[in-house]
């Protein structure tokens, strides 16, 4: 869903005519969202989406939630809409960063936070608190999915029970995953593959 990284870019000419998003469920259900159309962002289509938050169900409601890759916002502005505690996203483009902000005023959303940077260097750090959804949409053969998920293991990010959502390009050779990442579901919708861990640190890797 993010964008691929480009540590010094001109956000005005990358930009482009802005698209949109739609929330499909929660409070929100039916808004419609601009997103800044930028190399690279694709927003998680509405049928995974749909899927995904099915496959989630109650456990939405009331979690802290973190978007590693956040993009568009389509994940964590949804998980929002049904009722999410909060949701930090992470977005290194700083037009999408600014988007991500001004869909969170429009729709009141106070407990939202865009945190605009390097995803991997804020993952790096110790997480103050872990999350109970984790969102791992990065953008496609840049190699960040690896590094991603070391930095979310060892940092403090996951608790017990915590669910972790990958997508992810359908021919990615998946890395080894740590101790106690149990697979949930898996679905492939095209070029996408998507996939949905539960942490169980008592469990081996899938």
């Amino acid at each position: 869903m993010a964008r691929a990284p480009r540590r010094n870019a001109n956000p005005r000419s990358e930009s482009r005519t802005p698209g949109q998003i739609r929330l499909i469920g929660g409070q929100w259900r039916g808004r419609k969202l601009p997103v800044t159309d930028v190399v690279g962002l694709r927003p998680t289509t509405d049928r995974v989406r749909e899927t995904l938050f099915n496959w989630l169900m109650q456990d939405t409601r009331g979690a802290r939630v973190l978007d590693c890759f956040a993009g568009s916002g389509a994940l964590s502005l949804e998980a929002l809409s049904r009722f999410a505690a909060s949701a930090t996203m992470l977005e290194l483009d700083s037009a999408a960063a600014r988007q991500l902000m001004a869909n969170l005023a429009t729709l009141k959303a106070d407990n939202g936070k865009v945190i605009s940077g390097d995803s991997l260097a804020f993952l790096a750090k110790p997480a103050e608190a872990p999350y109970d959804i984790v969102f791992i949409d990065p953008p496609f053969r840049k190699g960040l999915l690896a590094p991603c998920i070391e930095h979310l293991s060892q940092n403090g990010y996951l608790r017990p029970g915590t669910w972790i959502y990958l997508e992810t390009e359908s021919e990615l050779d998946m890395p080894a995953l740590p101790a106690g990442w149990s697979l949930h579901r898996e679905k492939v919708a095209g070029q996408v593959a998507f996939r949905l861990y539960q942490y169980r640190p008592t469990e081996n890797p899938v």
